[in-house]
């Protein structure tokens, strides 16, 4: 069963990010600071990482940027409620990074998801995905 790590700030979006996941057969951990999620990446092996871009404790793309430092090749979704994803996928660190506008819906977010792992398999650039397009 793959294991998604999930950080965000907000406990109902990690709930129901998470209630998703686990009906679609993901084993899911919840962080709810950057500081958590580091510290859980570190310590445990994770197939993926649902990461909120904006964190009270830090920018998400900082965390993105730090996760990847340590696994190059992590599948990443990133999610917000903010439209503006435009250079976010500039450094080496954030390219092939799926990102997800909340809010949005459970099937948008399990393609996310999928999409992430395949960007990663196949060394495709970043994607956007908008809840509207789903």
């Amino acid at each position: 069963m793959p294991r998604i790590l999930v950080v965000d700030d907000q406990k109902d979006v990690r709930t129901m990010i998470s209630m998703v996941l686990r009906v679609n057969q993901f084993e899911v951990v919840e962080a709810g600071t950057a500081t958590a999620g580091l510290q859980l990446f570190r310590e445990q092996a994770f197939d993926a990482v649902i990461v909120d871009i904006y964190l009270d404790d830090t920018n998400g793309l900082d965390l993105v940027s730090s996760m990847r430092a340590l696994v190059p090749d992590l599948p990443v979704v990133a999610v917000s409620g903010m439209s503006a994803f435009d250079g976010a996928s500039m450094s080496e660190e954030l390219t092939r990074v799926v990102y997800l506008q909340k809010p949005f819906r459970p099937a948008e977010l399990t393609r996310a998801v999928e999409m992430a792992r395949s960007a990663v398999a196949g060394k495709s650039e970043a994607v956007s995905l908008s809840a509207c397009a789903g």
